[in-house]
């Protein structure tokens, strides 16, 4: 009985552990584009647990499909009580022949995000 106990606990630290590392990255909830004179305007919703200024939200991307960085949005403060939160990004230059762009973003602690938010450019 103890050595099912002993597995128990540590099969639910382990769930914990994987979902408290989960939980400090950013998630990117949404992202718009519009055509502005000949130039992209874009303005992504992302949602973290800001902390302050140890562990925040601090930038997000446009990136080609290639990965090129097309822009970027640095985000100067912390939004401990501003979540999920909406910034823009005005006159990013989008190569002809580009139909779909992927925004990504990034925090203080965790770096990049893998996942990718993709926006299609086609008929906009």
């Amino acid at each position: 009985m103890a050595k099912d106990l002993i597995a128990a606990m540590g099969i639910t630290a382990l769930i914990f552990a994987a979902t408290s590392a989960a939980a400090g990255e950013v998630v990117i909830e949404n992202a718009e584009a519009v055509r502005q004179n000949g130039h992209w305007r874009f303005s992504v919703t992302l949602r973290h647990q800001d902390e302050g200024w140890d562990h925040y939200a601090d930038l997000w991307q446009v990136l080609a499909p290639d990965g090129t960085v097309l822009g970027d949005r640095v985000l100067a403060h912390p939004h401990v009580n501003e979540q999920p939160f909406t910034r823009s990004l005005g006159r990013v230059a989008i190569p002809e022949g580009i139909d779909k762009v992927f925004i990504r973003a990034r925090d203080s602690r965790h770096g990049l995000t893998e996942e990718l938010y993709e926006i299609g450019l086609k008929g906009i």
